[in-house]
Formats: C-alpha cells, sequence, structure tokens
C-alpha cells in the first residue's frame, strides 16, 4: 500500500474497502438508489453556499441520467485516479484550523469533500449536466460521515470515492447512503431512502 493510499485513509478512514485501482467491468449497476422529499444541507455545504451562491442556485435542464457507455466509464475511471493522486489528502482543521470547511483543492490538498467537489467540477467541464453529478453523504462501515460523488446514469447510480480509484456501483460500495444534492436544484438536498442520520460533524 503506498504512501498516498495511508494518507488518504487517515484523512478519511474507511474499513473493509478494496483500495485497488481500476474499474470492474462488467459490474454494472443494480439500478438507481431511492430518493425521499428535501433534507437540510451538510453544514460545510451550507457555508460553501454562502462563499459561492453561484454555485448554489443551478437548475440543470437536462435531468436526464446520463447514457452509460464504456466511454461514459473509462472518463469516471480517468478523473477518479486523476484527482486522487493530485491532491494530498489533509484534514480541515491541518489545513484551515477548523472543521468542516468544503473548497475546492486548488493547492492540491484537501479531504473527502474536497476530492467530491474536484471531480464534479471537472466532469462537468467535460460536458456532464450537473443533475447528473451529486454530492452524497455517506455513513462507512466504521460508522464514520464520509463525502462521495454520485454519478446518475441510465445503468444506475455509480460512486467516485478518495478511497478507492475504483468506480463502484452504489449498492457495492458498504456505504449507508443518508442525503445528496437534489437533481433539480444544486442548492437543495434529499435524503436517501433506507438511510439513517449521522451524529457527525459533516452533517446538521
Amino acid at each position: 500500500m503506498n504512501s498516498s493510499t495511508m494518507r488518504r485513509l487517515r484523512v478519511c478512514a474507511a474499513a473493509g474497502l478494496a483500495l485497488t485501482g481500476g474499474w470492474m467491468a462488467p459490474a454494472w449497476a443494480s439500478g438507481a438508489m431511492a430518493t425521499g422529499g428535501l433534507t437540510s444541507q451538510p453544514i460545510g455545504h451550507y457555508d460553501f453556499c454562502k462563499q459561492r451562491p453561484g454555485e448554489c442556485s443551478i437548475r440543470p435542464a437536462n435531468l436526464a441520467p446520463a447514457v452509460l457507455t464504456e466511454g461514459l466509464m473509462r472518463k469516471l475511471v480517468n478523473v477518479t485516479a486523476r484527482v486522487n493522486a493530485a491532491v494530498k489528502p489533509m484534514s480541515d482543521m491541518d489545513i484551515y484550523g477548523k472543521d468542516e470547511v468544503w473548497a475546492y483543492p486548488d493547492k492540491g490538498v484537501g479531504d473527502c469533500e474536497d476530492y467530491v467537489l474536484e471531480k464534479r467540477r471537472q466532469l462537468s467541464r467535460m460536458g456532464m449536466s450537473l443533475a447528473d453529478l451529486l454530492i452524497t453523504v455517506v455513513r462507512k462501515p466504521d460508522g464514520e460521515g464520509h463525502a462521495v460523488l454520485t454519478v446518475r446514469t441510465d445503468g444506475g447510480d455509480y460512486v467516485l470515492d478518495n478511497l478507492t480509484d475504483k468506480v463502484k456501483s452504489w449498492d457495492q460500495t458498504g456505504y449507508r447512503f443518508l442525503k445528496r444534492q437534489a437533481i433539480d436544484n444544486t442548492g437543495r438536498w434529499v435524503s436517501i431512502r433506507g438511510g439513517q442520520q449521522v451524529l457527525v460533524g459533516s452533517v446538521q
């Protein structure tokens, strides 16, 4: 296990997750996760929106899930690996002196949410709809809060994670999914059915 992987584990540890790179073809997702009604924003996203209000009032015109192709999957794998390699894992306390600061890792350091924001930004710039690139809060197997990027496709929902370079279907991650951005408004969040509220600083 290389030092970069160890650093990611220390910042956002996840018990029992495979950490080898690549895409596990042909493990297509079994379907889309079921979402519920509107719910509270994570604290960090609320503060992020105060700093960048223009990013939190976008209503995507195209709400259809992305078409799942080999080309799209290669794009997801490449962006995941590139961002995971480029950003050095570091806690918000070490970077900013306080917890729960969501920011783009423009200085090459960041924690879970910052990886998510960068992957979302890069994929959006490649032409993907923000309706298909959803910041998502999960509970890890060890009970701690964590953030991943959910990519909606017509073949199911996939997860981009800073703890692995593999792109996995959401139901193969071992996580409990709690809430994610709404597909029709970047400033709103919806619950995920079957999830439970997690009592950590990353969510309200």
